[in-house]
């Protein structure tokens, strides 16, 4: 089932790429046609691609891992904070600290000290302090939190990467490339697709294209997250019901730990009570 058809696609500008003459020659296998200048990007190609990519996303989250989305053009910023904001994923909108990959314990330590920060905040040593540290550290604790709120909660390296512009995000591609990190991208007519595993030829410019192929990326990480979801709630549900069966050894009954009593017959029922009767009557005599 593909997840975008050629009309969405169309309508959202996806296949416009650039001037002819700012091409990159390695996007050739993508690019369908050039009218007045410009590019035209290959919208069947770009469809199977984008399916590719999901299919490959939805696996990563339903396996419980991250994915760092990386987009900080103005026109991207606000689209990709807000729909991969929703499905609890790492991004980058605003500069790509140099060695956020390679340098990754030291990003974590400037991460920690946003908790610092916050926890002087609550245990009253902000009191202490002059007016003047007060806003330097909180001035601190702003910048901290432009930069890396949004993977404070990226506690070791992702295990893919989401970039929009290839070109723009140059740094970032090396170094995931670099630690063997595998990278998705909207690629554009301009940029080389050599260094990206999941290439999606696209208009990396537009809102509408951006916003589409980022939607249709976060919806495939749902997926797998609700699948993780469900296929815990699964394996607990056996679990328990495992418990329930086990032996008395462990707490637990079962049917099998039941001995079998011997049946007895009406006729030897009736000569045992006689028996019982007739001596019951005797002690009372003796007495």
């Amino acid at each position: 089932m593909s997840r975008t058809n050629f009309k969405e696609l169309l309508d959202a500008g996806v296949h416009f790429g650039h001037l002819k003459r700012k091409w990159n020659p390695a996007m050739a296998p993508y690019i369908f046609m050039e009218r007045n200048g410009i590019h035209i990007i290959d919208l069947e190609k770009t469809a199977v691609r984008i399916d590719e990519a999901a299919s490959a996303m939805k696996q990563i989250a339903k396996s419980g891992r991250k994915v760092l989305f990386v987009a900080t053009k103005k026109q991207a910023k606000d689209i990709v904070a807000e729909k991969v904001g929703a499905v609890n994923m790492p991004y980058v909108t605003e500069r790509w600290p140099g060695g956020m990959l390679t340098n990754f314990p030291t990003i974590r330590k400037a991460v920690k000290k946003m908790g610092s920060i916050d926890k002087m905040a609550v245990d009253g040593t902000f009191d202490n302090l002059s007016k003047r540290e007060k806003l330097q550290i909180t001035r601190q604790r702003t910048k901290l939190e432009k930069n890396l709120g949004s993977i404070a909660d990226m506690t070791r390296q992702p295990s893919a990467l989401f970039v929009v512009d290839v070109a723009k995000e140059h740094i970032a591609v090396h170094e995931a490339k670099r630690l063997g990190i595998p990278v998705f991208a909207m690629v554009d007519t301009n940029s080389d697709p050599s260094e990206i595993d999941f290439v999606i030829p696209a208009n990396d410019d537009a809102a509408k294209s951006i916003s589409l192929v980022v939607d249709i990326m976060c919806q495939a990480i749902a997926e797998g997250l609700n699948e993780r979801k469900a296929e815990k709630d699964k394996d607990s549900a056996t679990s328990e019901k495992d418990e329930m069966t086990e032996s008395p050894r462990k707490g637990k009954f079962s049917a099998l730990d039941y001995e079998e009593k011997p049946v007895v017959k009406a006729e030897e029922t009736e000569e045992v009570s006689g028996i019982v009767a007739e001596e019951a009557e005797a002690e009372t005599t003796e007495e």
